[in-house]
């Protein structure tokens, strides 16, 4: 099972195994309580419409894979530019692909730990 991390070189890997593992619980606890996420371009999600979001596409049993391109830390911010896929199917049950180049910023919390602020997988599409 993913952990969350204080590292911020490993935090994609372990996002994307708990993607992967379809686990939303440990899949939301990589973002902050405000934390904002555009998973469709000009859409920002907060709060209770991101988890529910996040939790029905889980349901669909993507596969992603991510690799981070470029990441700047100062302080408790990261800034994290990340090449990712997503395997999925679409509403008609037919196989899906999705890509883009995220952009993702990333703040330490109080408990050393890296989470998501803002997410957004298209960022530079």
């Amino acid at each position: 099972m993913s952990q969350l991390t204080d590292n911020v070189e490993k935090h994609t890997a372990l996002y994307v195994e708990a993607f992967n593992a379809g686990d939303f619980e440990t899949v939301d606890g990589f973002y902050t309580e405000e934390a904002v996420a555009v998973w469709e371009p000009g859409k920002p999600l907060t709060g209770d419409a991101r988890r529910e979001y996040q939790r029905e596409f889980l349901k669909s049993k993507p596969k992603m894979t991510a690799v981070p391109r470029q990441t700047f830390v100062t302080g408790d911010t990261a800034l994290l530019i990340v090449d990712w896929t997503i395997d999925t199917v679409d509403a008609e049950g037919r196989p899906e692909r999705l890509e883009g180049i995220g952009v993702d910023v990333l703040r330490l919390g109080e408990d050393n730990v890296w989470r998501y602020a803002i997410d957004d997988p298209f960022g530079q599409g």
